[in-house]
């Protein structure tokens, strides 16, 4: 049992640098129940990985300093929580298109419904 007396508590990762969107999802998590870390973009992310694991990361795509689509490509190249599920969040069009790529879990375009984030990082936290 974790310290916040809930057993297999869920973690996540955000990775977002619009700061009232990263807390909005922040705060949604949280209240799930979930342990969440955040970042402001794929640098930040990686340094993360680098002392955390979360059970999902919720990644944005055009973030300045490293992207996330440069994040995921030094992700893979050190081989850093590649198990984890990704669920993406965007506004670009070009990720309908191009996502596979990426191997997500989930996308979803924004504006977005929150539930629809909770539904996909729940079941991406649960998937085998």
């Amino acid at each position: 049992m974790s310290a916040s007396g809930r057993a297999d508590q869920h973690r996540a990762l955000v990775v977002e640098d619009d700061m009232v969107i990263r807390a909005v999802l922040v705060e949604t998590l949280v209240d799930e129940g979930w342990e969440v870390r955040d970042a402001i973009d794929g640098q930040s992310a990686l340094e993360c990985l680098g002392q955390w694991r979360p059970s999902v990361i919720v990644l944005d795509l055009a973030m300045p300093t490293m992207d996330g689509w440069a994040f995921r490509a030094e992700q893979r190249r050190r081989g850093v929580c590649m198990d984890v599920p990704l669920v993406i969040v965007s506004a670009s069009r070009e990720v309908e298109v191009r996502a596979h790529e990426l191997e997500p879990f989930a996308v979803l375009l924004k504006p977005f419904d929150l539930n629809d984030l909770i539904r996909a990082v729940h079941e991406a936290a649960e998937a085998p």
